[in-house]
C-alpha cells in the first residue's frame, strides 16, 4: 500500500504561511515528518498561497527534494503549474490530476508523455461526478485509453473513483468501493487505484475514525494507494494491520515495528 503524504498543501494554514514567507525549513520539516511516518511519495499543492503559483511550485519542489528522497505528486488544476513542478522533479512524478474532460485530458496526457510522468485520473468529466458506477468506469476507461494510446504504460496510470464526503452523500461510499474493484478489471495489467482519503470525512465530527475505517474497507476492495495523512499514527497502524490480514506480508508479534523498519 502506497501512502502519498497530503500535508504539503497551501490549503493548510502552516503551509500557506511557509510558502508566503519562503520558509524553506518549515516545508522541509513537514516533508521529513511525513516520510519518517511512512509516506513513500508526497503530494505538492501550492493552493491559494501564492500570487505566482508557477514560481511557488518550483520553489516547493526544489525545497522538498533538498530534504527527502521520495517521488512527488504534482497537484494543481493549472497545467503551467504542473509543468513547473515536473521540470523541477528529479524522480519520476505523478501528475495530480486529470479528468475525463477531453481538452484537459489531452493536455495532461501530453505532459505525462513529455516528462515521463505517471498520470492520476479522476473518474469525472465536464458534466461533473457521475452518480452511478457504470459512468465512472466509462470515464476511467476513457482516461486509460487516452494514456495508453500516447504510449504511457498501464503501470503509470492511477485511477481515482472519486471520494465524496459521507456526511453529504452516504450512498456514494459503497459505490466508491465497488468502483475500485471494477476499475481493476479495465485492463491487464490493471491500472493502479488511488483515493484522496480525507475527502470522505469532510464535515464529520470524528474525522480520524471515518478516514481509518474507509481506508481499511477500500484496501479490502483492492485499493493500491491513498493520498492521506501519514502523521495519523492510528491510521497508519490500521493500514498495516489490514495489509497483514489480507496476507500481504508474514505475521510476527512485532509486525508494526517490522513493517516500519522495512520501509
Amino acid at each position: 500500500m502506497l501512502v502519498i503524504g497530503e500535508r504539503i498543501n497551501g490549503m493548510f494554514k502552516a503551509v500557506r504561511k511557509a510558502i508566503e514567507a519562503k520558509d524553506k525549513k518549515a516545508i522541509q520539516d513537514i516533508a521529513k515528518k511525513q516520510v519518517e511516518a511512512g509516506a513513500r511519495m508526497l503530494d505538492v499543492n501550492v493552493g491559494p498561497a501564492a500570487a505566482d503559483d508557477v514560481a511557488a511550485m518550483q520553489w516547493l519542489v526544489e525545497s522538498i527534494q533538498e530534504a527527502v528522497d521520495v517521488p512527488l505528486s504534482i497537484d494543481s488544476a493549472k497545467p503551467p503549474v504542473i509543468e513547473a513542478g515536473l521540470k523541477a522533479c528529479k524522480k519520476k512524478a505523478i501528475i495530480n490530476s486529470t479528468t475525463g474532460e477531453q481538452a484537459k485530458l489531452e493536455v495532461l496526457v501530453g505532459l505525462a508523455k513529455k516528462y515521463n510522468a505517471c498520470l492520476l485520473g479522476l473518474c469525472m468529466d465536464d458534466k461533473g461526478i457521475p452518480d452511478n458506477i457504470q459512468a465512472r468506469l466509462e470515464i476511467g476507461l476513457r482516461i486509460l485509453a487516452a494514456a495508453m494510446e500516447a504510449g504511457i504504460p498501464t503501470d503509470d496510470i492511477h485511477l481515482d473513483p472519486v471520494v465524496l464526503p459521507v456526511k453529504f452523500g452516504q450512498a456514494q461510499t459503497p459505490m466508491m468501493f465497488q468502483t475500485i474493484r471494477e476499475l481493476k478489471l479495465l485492463s491487464d495489467p490493471a491500472p493502479k487505484t488511488v483515493v484522496g482519503l480525507s475527502n470522505v470525512s469532510q464535515g464529520c465530527l470524528d474525522r480520524p475514525m471515518v478516514n481509518r475505517i474507509t481506508l481499511i474497507m477500500a484496501l479490502a476492495n483492492g485499493l493500491d494507494e491513498a493520498i492521506a495523512d501519514p502523521l495519523d499514527k492510528e491510521l497508519m497502524d490500521a493500514m498495516i494491520t489490514a495489509g497483514l490480514l489480507l496476507n500481504k506480508f508474514i505475521y510476527c508479534d512485532s509486525y508494526l515495528t517490522a513493517y516500519h523498519k522495512a520501509l
